[in-house]
């Protein structure tokens, strides 16, 4: 099941007769049967479908899943997936977005991600920094989620280093085969939080519609640990509106379609002191169109972006009961791209797939120093990345076994940037970045169907390469986070990963079990190295180190329903080190050996649902993550702590239902970043709504 974004307009035509034969093993209805947390199954993917072509673990949320998670974005919802975490523990409806970048496999990130989040083939990271925009799709038009553990650069290209979290949009008329569907809901949360949600999709023969919005907003509570306040820690908040609209057309006999869609996002944001703000405005279009007949398919999107960021920094009086304002920054940019790419199934039990996207970005960053309430000089720094890749994929299923190989190529380029500064006349070229780099891939499965071997057992392995090149933001812009500043490098390469994993399952009547081996190491990794620091305030750069390695095991397990009743879990141990150490600070010293920031060396979660007929149904959420440090060199410890969730949802009659939740249900105190200031996750969330749907 290699990767996730594209597989299923293929699905059909890839189907094997050993999946077939699988598929008669398991005849529980989905249903009745809860999503298996990791499977061996057909899962959306660029490139093509087969019975497991990359022998890559994949987890899958649907909308209800999540719908039972107690939170306020779509990361809320991720968290009860073992493995997942953001660059700090806050989640992102209190975060500043440069934090809310996503770590897979143990491996890690920065502001920028090393997994790369997609929707429908259009890359969903943020072309300037990296991070992601969670509450970007309206929280209805979201039909599930897929995540896929292991490089994918094979087919990708950057940014896939630790796997791909693919959000499926909602397509009108397919979730429920209804050609009438509108849902809303509304719901109050503790915190002085509020989130209302509606979509309406209408289908006719030739023609569908689907419009959707959301809007969230929240007091926030106070990130800054209580015994270190003074008169400037106020609440992080953030007021947030998304809103989308799509139209598709369908051909004769349903061949192919073609569509238009366009999204739109509002959000500002306080950072936890009066001076320190943020906003963002993002519009994001795409157009498409899908064709499937006989033994091919194809598909061809075209898509844009423009976006505008604004942030502000501040710098704060050591007994926190002022601050100065010091800098003002503004990002507009720009965004084009287009992915081709086309499948066909052959004799023999082979079927490949080729493509070809390219992503163009143009964008400045503005920077204007602040004295006295003032703006001074405004420095500009304006450039062009265009990533460019092309990739083949092939999976032959010979009986019982399933080999896959892919290779993509991709030109990686930082032009055309200059630096201008608003009280000179002088413009300053900086180097172009500009690399070339092949990420291949093999995968194996083995479904042995003889008796002496136990039904429904699958044994996978995989090996590949992947990257991720550096951000304009990690070039060019300097951030701060609290008092911790981050100075920008425009010398920096492109992170190189190679990488291995190994598993066994086991898929029976009464549940799902798998075992994965994972190893990745990367070289050149981009990380904040220190420069200087005082007792309240730190100066970082963004620095290429030597290597890092991440290693360890992932075990998931998922039970059949019985009487009403399911459970999961999953754990991963991932021992996430610095494996070697270059730098040309003369204050940091040598990290050989040190854990990877942000990396905890375990993670646990399980989840248990009940359903109540004409009662309700109950989801409990235990959720686990160790110890963990906030900086390269391992001074400030964050320590382990356990969350508990639980939710309840009831239905009424006419379409209406009600839901509550508690999120951090026993109030706990999470340590989220030390900048050194300490700062905590967000406490006991209290949320309780009604939904309505009417469908025909």
């Amino acid at each position: 099941m290699k990767h996730l974004a594209r597989r299923h307009l293929w699905a059909a035509l890839c189907m094997s007769g050993a999946m077939a034969a699988r598929a008669q093993s398991t005849p529980t209805p989905a249903s009745t049967r809860p999503t298996a947390q990791d499977s061996v199954t057909v899962t959306a993917d660029r490139g093509l479908a087969g019975i497991n072509d990359s022998a890559t673990s994949t987890t899958t949320l649907s909308a209800e899943q999540m719908q039972q998670q107690p939170g306020l974005s779509l990361d809320d919802a991720l968290h009860q997936v073992a493995g997942f975490t953001l660059y700090r523990r806050t989640g992102s409806w209190t975060a500043n977005p440069t934090t809310e970048g996503v770590s897979l496999r143990g491996l890690g990130s920065t502001a920028a991600s090393r997994t790369l989040v997609v929707s429908d083939e259009v890359p969903l990271n943020d072309p300037f920094g990296g991070w992601i925009h969670w509450d970007e799709i309206p929280a209805l038009a979201i039909d599930r989620v897929q995540l896929e553990r292991g490089g994918a650069s094979d087919l990708y290209g950057s940014s896939a280093i630790g796997g791909v979290v693919n959000v499926v949009p909602v397509e009108p008329g397919t979730r429920h085969g209804e050609s009438l569907l509108f849902s809303a809901d509304a719901a109050g949360a503790s915190e002085n939080s509020a989130n209302q949600d509606a979509l309406l999709s209408t289908t006719s023969k030739r023609v569908a519609f689907l419009g959707a919005e959301s809007f969230l907003t929240t007091g926030g509570y106070i990130p800054t640990a209580p015994s270190l306040r003074g008169l400037v820690d106020i609440p992080s908040n953030v007021t947030s509106e998304a809103g989308r609209v799509g139209l598709r057309g369908f051909a004769l006999q349903q061949k192919a379609s073609a569509f238009l869609r366009g999204n739109v996002l509002n959000e500002a944001r306080s950072n936890g002191t009066p001076l320190q703000t943020n906003g963002t405005r993002l519009w994001r279009y795409t157009a498409g169109a899908d064709y499937a007949a006989g033994k091919s398919t194809a598909l061809l999107r075209l898509y844009g972006a423009r976006e505008a960021y604004r942030q502000s920094f501040s710098s704060i009086a050591t007994d926190r009961n002022s601050e100065t304002l010091t800098k003002l920054q503004r990002v507009p940019l720009d965004q084009a791209g287009l992915v081709a790419q086309a499948a066909r199934a052959m004799p023999h039990q082979l079927t490949a797939a080729v493509g070809f996207d390219i992503d163009d970005v143009r964008a400045t960053d503005n920077e204007a120093a602040v004295s006295k309430i003032f703006a001074t000089a405004t420095t500009s720094i304006s450039a062009r990345q265009r990533e460019t890749g092309g990739f083949v994929d092939a999976i032959w299923t010979p009986r019982t076994w399933s080999l896959s190989g892919s290779v993509r190529v991709d030109s990686f380029h930082t032009y055309d940037a200059r630096q201008a500064v608003s009280t000179s006349s002088t413009i300053v070229p900086l180097p172009d970045v500009s690399e070339l780099v092949a990420s291949p891939r093999l995968g194996l499965v083995f479904q042995p169907q003889s008796h002496a071997w136990p039904r429904g057992l699958a044994l996978t392995a995989t090996a590949f390469r992947a990257f991720r090149g550096p951000t304009m933001n990690e070039l060019y812009r300097t951030g701060q986070v609290g008092q911790q500043t981050t100075l920008a490098n425009p010398s920096l390469h492109a992170e190189r990963a190679t990488g291995a994993e190994g598993g066994i399952e086991l898929d029976r009547r009464i549940g799902h079990l798998r075992a994965t081996y994972f190893w990745t190491e990367a070289n050149r990794p981009i990380s904040a190295v220190l420069l200087s620091q005082t007792a309240t305030t730190q100066t970082l750069q963004r620095q290429n180190l030597g290597q890092i390695r991440s290693r360890g095991i992932m075990l998931e397990a998922q039970s059949a329903r019985w009487r009403g009743l399911d459970a999961s879990f999953g754990y991963q141990l991932a021992v996430a080190t610095v494996t070697a150490f270059n730098t040309s600070s003369t204050v940091q010293a040598n990290l050989k050996g040190n854990w990877i920031p942000e990396v905890p060396r375990e993670m646990a979660t399980a989840t248990a649902n009940y359903s109540a007929p004409h009662v309700a149904s109950f989801h409990a959420i235990v959720s686990y993550t160790g110890q963990a440090f906030d900086d390269s060199s391992n001074q400030y410890l964050l320590h382990p702590y356990a969350r508990f969730d639980v939710s309840a949802d009831r239905s009424l009659t006419h379409g209406f239902s009600l839901f509550a939740g508690a999120q951090n249900l026993l109030n706990r105190s999470i340590d989220a970043g030390r900048t050194p200031i300490l700062t905590l996750a967000a406490p006991r969330l209290v949320q309780g709504g009604i939904r309505y749907t009417f469908k025909r």
